[in-house]
């Protein structure tokens, strides 16, 4: 099918002789005497592409752009600016042009801006189309989660997809980073291209380099063959550097030129082939920290980390943890044959209240054990581990009562800021937009039913959902 262009522009011979070349190169054209007319045009059709010219009486070609924005957002607009005036060209980049060209015209210049803009648009829609087979396909390779930081994650996941900017991505082990890495390579236009991820911590120092550059026959001892490495396997794709903080430095030195002259050199060649692949890291080190120590390149971090995305802990965004046990127990009903209809109410109130220091793979760990050991047809709190049930000891009956429930919930908030604040109580106090003598009260309140018992002449406890919540965290929060 052809790609259908608008042209728009209040000069008509302009608009013939544009429409001419277009037509020439073999696109089908629409033309439009005002941006008012092209309005009209493209609220009854689509348009893959729309060329406007930036002056013209009545509502300009900017003004077009944000209309069409809204009324027809895949749709890419061209603006045809004077020659010389680079504001106005400015100005509309930032409204969400995809191009500008300058006048006079030229015929080769229009016509390969709009074969380029075209091509993008198809491999867009492309893409998308196989973004839908892959979650169907793959319902695994996802992120499942309801919290603002989950939110956030998938705002720079889409922001940063199309572009072909090394990211960096941070945080506990276990928390995901590699879905996020997936979420950014299927949501790319290097979708169809490879993902390719490999450990740095796992592999030594001297066969990582081999495996990520590649070698000659006879580099090394034992190299009987050449082999290509997995800068080149990973083609146009991704390659995704899981730990790259582990990586030793002298393989830091050599991703380091590789990344500034996108050139890479198998071990024991003189040869260099071009890099094409782009580069996703992952790390659980705080890589500032390594810096300072020495074992990591500051030059290399500012190359991977053009865009950070960090993944907060799971005891940082409890919320997620209930869909994420869904998702869970749908997987294993699947994978074990099982037909369990979910967990206890009792069961999920103590996994919310755990710390969770292995994150999610120790979530999914502990639903695949419990849906094992469990004869259904949900699991219970008996399904647990010890560890959870001796880390939450709450009498499942009084899991009911709204003001005991609500307690629990607003001091497991304030433990996750006070996590946040690495355990500075003023700052966590302004966070969460209290005084800090009211932080100090909420961290030394009773539960409600504790409170009237201990009026009773009964012994009252205080809860204490969390062994560090009154400690400053040992290990300072991940960036």
């Amino acid at each position: 099918m052809k790609a259908r262009i608008l042209v728009v522009d209040d000069d008509k011979s302009s608009r013939m002789v544009l429409e001419q070349f277009l037509r020439t190169d073999g696109f089908e054209t629409s033309a439009a005497g005002s941006a008012e007319e092209a309005l009209e045009l493209v609220s009854r059709e689509s348009f893959d592409v729309c060329i406007s010219d930036l002056r013209m009486p009545g509502m300009d070609g900017i003004e077009l752009l944000r209309r069409l924005t809204e009324l027809a957002p895949e749709t890419l607009v061209i603006i045809v600016t004077a020659h010389g005036v680079m504001e106005s060209s400015i100005a509309a980049l930032r409204a969400g042009a995809a191009d500008y060209i300058l006048k006079p015209i030229l015929a080769e210049d229009i016509l390969n801006k709009v074969r380029r803009l075209v091509e993008h648009r198809s491999r867009a829609q492309e893409v998308r189309a196989l973004r839908r087979l892959v979650a169907a396909v793959r319902p695994e390779m996802r992120m499942v989660g309801e919290s603002a930081a989950l939110r956030r994650i998938d705002g720079l996941v889409a922001r940063v997809a199309d572009t072909g900017s090394t990211v960096l991505i941070t945080g506990e082990s276990g928390t995901g980073k590699e879905l996020v890495a997936d979420a950014i390579h299927r949501a790319s236009p290097r979708a169809h291209e490879p993902f390719v991820p490999v450990n740095c911590a796992a592999i030594s120092e001297s066969l990582l380099e081999s495996e990520l550059f590649g070698h000659v026959r006879g580099a090394f001892t034992g190299a009987v063959a050449g082999k290509e490495g997995l800068l080149q396997t990973a083609g146009a794709g991704t390659l995704f550097l899981d730990e790259v903080g582990d990586m030793a430095l002298p393989v830091q030195a050599k991703l380091l030129r590789t990344l500034e002259n996108r050139e890479i050199q198998p071990l024991g060649s003189v040869r260099r082939t071009t890099l094409e692949a782009r580069i996703v890291a992952a790390t659980n080190k705080n890589l500032e920290e390594e810096i300072a120590e020495g074992r990591f390149r500051d030059d290399l971090y500012y190359r991977l980390a053009v865009v950070e995305i960090e993944v907060p802990p799971l005891r940082r965004r409890r919320e997620d943890i209930p869909p994420l046990i869904d998702h869970f127990v749908e997987r294993h009903n699947r994978e074990l044959r099982r037909t369990f209809n979910g967990i206890s109410n009792a069961a999920l109130h103590m996994m919310m209240g755990y710390d969770w220091k292995g994150n999610v793979r120790e979530l999914e760990n502990v639903i695949e054990r419990a849906m094992i050991v469990s004869e259904g047809p949900r699991i219970e709190v008996e399904d647990l581990p010890e560890a959870i049930r001796m880390s939450a000891p709450i009498d499942p009956e009084e899991l009911w009562d709204l003001r005991r429930a609500s307690h629990r919930f607003e001091l497991s908030h304030i433990n996750g800021a006070l996590e946040h604040c690495a355990g500075d109580k003023k700052k966590a106090a302004r966070l969460l937009g209290m005084s800090l003598s009211s932080l100090y009260r909420k961290l030394e309140s009773e539960l409600p039913s504790e409170a009237s018992a201990s009026t009773s002449g009964r012994s009252s406890q205080k809860l204490d959902p969390s062994p560090s919540l009154l400690e400053t965290p040992k290990d300072p929060p991940m960036r």
